[in-house]
């Protein structure tokens, strides 16, 4: 356990920022298998639309480093690659 001042509100700190990380995590996760459940239903114009959104969410979550940058960047080309594939097929 922290026993100084500085320590006690830095372990304050962490826990709240652990917290708010895990959130958003999370929302991260959702957004990730919504995409996927569109791209599985062979939905193209419904993949597309959640595309921007899950994009812009990876991008927030790397710019925060709750994600690493390289990360996000594999999470966004794996998805723009299935949707492309999805819509050629289509």
């Amino acid at each position: 356990v922290a026993n100084h001042k500085s320590a006690i509100k830095a372990h304050r700190q962490n826990l709240k920022h652990r917290e708010r990380n895990r959130q958003e995590r999370t929302r991260l996760r959702t957004a990730l298998k919504s995409i996927r459940a569109s791209i599985d239903a062979g939905d193209t114009n419904s993949a597309q639309s959640v595309l921007r959104d899950t994009v812009s969410l990876i991008d927030k979550m790397a710019s925060k480093k709750i994600i690493h940058n390289n990360t996000a960047g594999r999470y966004k080309s794996r998805l723009v690659k299935q949707i492309e594939k999805l819509s050629a097929s289509a």
